[in-house]
C-alpha cells in the first residue's frame, strides 16, 4: 500500500479537528487553567471516534510551549503502576524533568520488592536516564548497593556531581522516611515523589499528560463484576498531578465522583460526537474519492467515525474500488474482501498478538508461507489501523483487531500463540534492557505468559513459575501483569479449577509480599483445598503467612504442617522450612532439628540458599538451647551457603546473628559486631533485624557495665521493632531490659518487664524457654510472681528439647546469674 495518501488524509483529518470548536476551545480553556491546581479534560466518545488521533492532534497543538507525555493503555505494560510511572519519568526527563528524589524513591521501592536483587542498570529500568542514580552507582566504586533511602541518600551525599541537588535530597523530609513506610504506603510515596518532582520543574514550564483507552484499565474487572479499584494508582497519580493539564480519553465518563464528589469540579467531560456530513465528505474529497454518489454512500455508512472513514479510504487506495457500503460491519467487511489475499491473512495473524515488531511479522509471516520481506511488513503498518506501542512495536485499533480474530479459528490461534510464545521466550533470556521506561526481560515473561496460557500449553504451577521467573529478574510489575492476565483469562473462559486456584494463590502472594496480612487472610477464610499441586500448596504458604504476620502462630503452623505432610512436590522444602522455624520458636526443638535435617537430606544440592536458610536456622536453634560451640558452627556452614548463593540479606542477617551470639560468648567482640550489624540493617532497611541488633549490643553493654549506653540500646531497639511490628522480638528486648533494670536497683520496673514481656510470649505462642528464664530471673530477685509462675509451669509442658528440661533449666539458671553479676 502506498504511505503517501495516508499522511495526507491524516493532515485532512486534523483540519476536520479543527473544525471540533467546542472541543479545542475546552482545550485552549483548560490549558489555560493549568496551574491553578488539578484539571482534568475527559475526552468520551465511542470506539473509533478518533480519540486517539484527537490525543495526538492536542498533544501537537502544545509542542514547543508544554513538556508532554502520554500513556496508552492499550499496551499492557502502561496498565501496572510502576511500569506506568516509569514510562512517564523517561519521557518527561528527556525534556528537561529531573526526577532526583522519585528516582531515589523508585529504586528503593524496587529493592523491597527484589531483596534477592542487587541494585544494579541490568535490573532496574532507566538507572542509565537518571543522573541521581548514575552518580550513586558510578560513585560506589563497583562495589554492590542495596537499595535503602538511607544507603542511596548517604551514597548521593558522597557524589561528586550535583552537589546542590544532593544536598536538596540529603534533607528531605519524604525520603529520609521512606524505610519506616510498609510496602504500601510505600507504593503511594513514590507516587507522591513524581507528582513533587514535577511540580517544582513547572514553576516555568507547565505540562500535560495524556491517557488514552482508559477502558483498558478497567473494563475487565467491570465485566467481571469485580471492583474497579484496578484504577485506583491512576486516580492517586492525577490528583497530585496539581501544575498542569491531564487528558483522559475514554469511551463512557470516568464517573470518579463516586469515590471523592470533590472529583465533579476538577474533571470537565468533553462528548466527542461523529465527523459532520460536510466534513465527511471533505475528507474523502482530499483523500482522492471524489465521486459523490461513492462519498455519500461511504460517509453514511460510517456514521462519522473517522475508523471506519480511513478504513473506507484504505480499501479505495488498495484497490482501487471502495465499493458500496451501507454500516461500518460492511465498510470492514469490504476492506476484508477486496484488500490483497495475503495482506488479509497477514493482519489476522497479527490480530492474535497484542503488540507486534518485525521480528514478530517475519516469524508468523514464515510460519504460514505469507510475505515476510520489509516491502510488506511497511505496507501493512501504513494502514490507518495500525498504531505506534512504543519504540519500535505497533499495535492494531482494538475495532479491527477484534474484527479481524473473527476470522482466525480457534485451532490457528493457538497455533500463533505458540510461535509467539517462543519468541517471546527468546527473548527473555536475553541481556535487561530498557525501553521507554519498561524492562524488556520482564515484559517478554510476561508475554510468554499470557501466549502460553492463550495457546492452552500451561498449566497453574507453569504460570507461577512464569511469576517466579520475572520476579527473579527484578519484574515485580510483570508478576502483577501475569496475575491480572490470568484473572481476564479466567474472566472469559470457562472456569478451570487449577488456574482459579493459581489466580487465588498469586492475589495472595502479591498480598504478602505487600505485608497485606488482611487481604492475604480474606482470600483464605478457611483451608479446605487441596494442598496436593504445587497452586494450592503456595497459596496455603500464603495463607499461613498472613495468619504468623498477624501473630495468628499456631493458625500458621497448622497450615504449613499440612503442606510438608501432604504435598510431594516442589513447595514442601519451603513450607518444612516454615514448619521448622515455628517449632523452633514454639520450644519444640526435637521437631526441629528433625525436619531441618530431612529438608538438607532432600533438598536439591544447587538450592544454596534454601540450605542456608535452614542451617542458619539449626545456628538459632543451637543458641536457644545455649549450646554456644554448636551454635558457632551451623553460622560458618549457613556462611558458607549464604556465600555460593550470594544473597546481600542472608549474609546481613548473618552479621546480626554474630552479634547476638557474641553477647554471650564475648561481649567485648560484641560491641564492635553490632555497631557493624546496626549499620549494614541500616542500609538494608530491615526494621525487624535493626532491632535484633540492638538488643544484642544493649545485653553486651549490660554485661559490660555501661548501663547508661544499654539502656540507650534498649530503647532503640524498641524503637525499631515497633515499627516492624515484631511483637515477639520486641518482647524479648523487654525482658532482657528487666535485667538491666535489675542492676540499676529498679525493682519494679524490672518485675513490670519481665511480667509484661512473658505476657506477650503467651499472646504470640512462642518462646517457652524464655518464660522459664523469666520466673528464674524473679526467683532470684525474691519477686515471685503468680502469673509468671503458673506461666513457666505451662510452659514447661511444651518443650521438647533434645536435652533434659533440667539441663536446659541449669542452663538458664546460670545465663540469669550472669546477666546479673556485675563484671569485673
Amino acid at each position: 500500500m502506498p504511505l503517501e495518501p495516508r499522511f495526507r488524509r491524516v493532515a485532512a483529518l486534523r483540519r476536520r479537528f479543527v473544525n471540533r470548536e467546542s472541543i479545542l476551545a475546552a482545550y485552549d480553556e483548560e490549558l489555560a487553567r493549568s496551574g491553578e491546581g488539578v484539571r482534568v479534560l475527559n475526552i468520551v466518545g465511542v470506539g473509533g471516534i478518533g480519540k486517539s488521533r484527537l490525543i495526538r492532534e492536542l498533544r501537537d497543538r502544545v509542542v514547543g510551549t508544554h513538556r508532554t507525555a502520554t500513556l496508552d493503555l492499550q499496551v499492557p505494560a502502561m496498565r501496572q503502576q510502576e511500569d506506568a510511572l516509569a514510562v512517564l519519568r523517561v519521557e518527561l526527563g528527556r525534556q528537561g524533568v529531573r526526577f532526583d528524589r522519585f528516582d531515589i524513591g523508585y529504586a528503593v521501592f524496587w529493592q523491597r520488592l527484589h531483596p534477592h536483587l542487587r541494585l544494579s542498570p541490568r535490573e532496574l529500568p532507566f538507572i542509565e536516564e537518571s543522573d541521581a542514580l548514575s552518580s550513586i552507582l558510578g560513585d560506589a566504586s563497583g562495589l554492590p548497593v542495596f537499595g535503602t533511602a538511607v544507603g542511596l541518600v548517604k551514597l548521593a551525599d558522597r557524589a561528586t556531581t550535583g552537589v546542590r541537588r544532593w544536598r536538596r535530597v540529603r534533607v528531605d523530609d519524604t525520603l529520609q522516611s521512606l524505610d519506616e513506610l510498609s510496602n504500601v504506603d510505600l507504593a503511594d510515596a513514590i507516587t507522591y515523589l513524581f507528582a513533587q518532582d514535577l511540580r517544582e520543574a513547572s514553576s516555568d514550564h507547565p505540562y500535560v499528560v495524556f491517557i488514552d483507552a482508559y477502558e483498558a484499565l478497567v473494563s475487565a474487572s467491570i465485566r467481571a463484576g469485580r471492583s474497579s479499584m484496578v484504577d485506583a494508582w491512576l486516580r492517586d497519580l492525577v490528583a497530585q498531578l496539581d501544575r498542569g493539564l491531564v487528558v483522559i480519553a475514554s469511551r463512557e465518563p470516568l464517573g470518579w465522583q463516586a469515590y471523592d464528589q470533590g472529583w465533579v469540579e476538577v474533571i470537565r467531560p468533553c462528548q466527542v460526537s461523529g465527523l459532520p456530513m460536510e466534513a465527511r465528505l471533505e475528507l474523502l474529497t482530499e483523500s482522492g474519492i471524489t465521486d459523490q454518489v461513492e462519498q455519500t454512500a461511504i460517509a453514511q455508512a460510517s456514521t462519522g467515525l473517522p475508523f471506519y472513514l480511513h478504513l473506507a479510504i484504505d480499501t479505495r487506495t488498495a484497490t482501487g474500488d471502495p465499493g458500496s457500503a451501507v454500516s461500518p460491519e460492511e465498510i470492514v467487511q469490504r476492506f476484508v474482501q477486496h484488500v490483497s489475499g495475503q495482506e488479509i491473512r497477514t493482519l489476522e495473524l497479527l490480530s492474535v498478538p497484542r503488540i507486534f515488531d518485525f521480528e514478530i511479522f517475519q516469524a508468523l509471516a514464515d510460519a504460514f508461507d505469507l510475505p515476510p520481506h520489509r516491502p510488506a511488513w511497511e505496507s501493512l503498518t501504513a494502514y490507518s489501523f495500525v498504531y505506534p506501542a512504543g519504540l519500535s512495536a505497533h499495535r492494531l485499533h482494538q475495532l479491527m483487531r477484534a474484527a479481524l480474530a473473527t476470522r482466525v479459528s480457534p485451532a490457528t490461534t493457538r497455533d500463533v500463540h505458540r510461535i509467539l510464545r517462543r519468541i517471546w521466550e527468546n527473548r527473555s533470556g536475553q541481556a535487561q534492557r530498557t525501553e521507554d521506561g519498561v524492562a524488556t526481560r520482564a515484559r517478554a515473561i510476561r508475554e510468554a505468559a499470557y501466549c502460553a496460557l492463550h495457546a492452552g500449553v500451561v498449566d497453574g504451577e507453569g504460570i507461577l513459575g512464569y511469576a517466579d521467573r520475572a520476579l527473579n529478574c527484578g519484574g515485580k510489575q510483570a508478576v502483577d501483569g501475569v496475575r491480572r492476565d490470568l484473572q481476564e483469562f479466567l474472566d472469559d473462559s470457562a472456569d478451570d479449577p487449577d488456574l482459579v486456584a493459581t489466580a487465588r494463590c498469586m492475589e495472595a502472594e502479591a498480598a504478602i509480599v505487600l505485608g497485606d496480612a488482611p487481604t492475604a487472610m480474606a482470600l483464605t477464610p478457611v483451608t479446605d483445598w487441596s494442598m496436593a499441586d504445587v497452586a494450592g500448596a503456595r497459596l496455603a504458604i500464603a495463607a499461613a503467612h498472613g495468619r504468623r504476620i498477624a501473630g495468628a502462630t499456631e493458625a500458621a503452623r497448622v497450615l504449613y504442617a499440612k503442606v510438608w505432610e501432604t504435598h510431594t512436590g516442589p513447595v514442601r522444602h519451603r513450607a518444612g522450612f516454615c514448619l521448622a522455624d515455628i517449632e523452633m520458636w514454639q520450644g519444640r526443638m526435637r521437631g526441629a532439628f528433625a525436619m531441618s535435617g530431612e529438608i538438607l537430606d532432600g533438598c536439591p544440592p544447587e538450592d544454596a540458599l534454601l540450605r542456608g536458610d535452614v542451617v542458619r536456622l539449626l545456628h538459632l536453634a543451637h543458641r536457644f538451647v545455649l549450646d554456644f560451640d554448636a551454635s558457632w558452627r551451623e553460622w560458618h556452614r549457613a556462611r558458607e551457603l549464604y556465600e555460593q548463593a550470594d544473597t546481600v540479606v542472608g549474609l546481613a542477617n548473618l552479621k546480626t546473628n554474630r552479634a547476638e551470639l557474641l553477647a554471650w560468648t564475648a561481649p567485648v567482640e560484641a560491641v564492635d559486631a553490632a555497631a557493624e550489624a546496626v549499620e549494614t540493617q541500616r542500609t538494608m532497611g530491615a526494621q525487624h533485624e535493626l532491632g535484633k541488633t540492638f538488643t544484642a549490643l544493649a545485653i553486651a553493654q549490660l554485661r559490660l557495665g555501661r548501663y547508661e549506653e544499654s539502656a540507650g540500646s534498649f530503647q532503640a531497639a524498641a524503637t525499631a521493632l515497633e515499627a516492624a511490628g515484631y511483637r515477639s522480638g520486641r518482647a524479648r528486648a523487654e525482658l532482657f531490659r528487666a535485667f538491666l533494670y535489675a542492676r540499676q536497683g529498679r525493682r519494679d520496673a524490672a518485675v513490670g518487664a519481665a511480667r509484661w514481656a512473658v505476657s506477650e510470649f503467651i499472646a504470640a505462642e512462642v518462646y517457652p524457654m524464655l518464660i522459664v528464664l523469666a520466673e528464674q530471673f524473679l526467683d532470684v530477685l525474691g519477686a515471685e510472681d503468680r502469673y509468671v509462675s503458673e506461666a513457666a509451669q505451662e510452659a514447661r509442658t511444651r518443650i521438647d528439647a533434645l536435652d533434659p528440661l533440667p539441663a536446659l533449666e541449669e542452663r538458664g539458671g546460670r545465663l540469669v546469674t550472669t546477666l546479673l553479676e556485675e563484671r569485673a
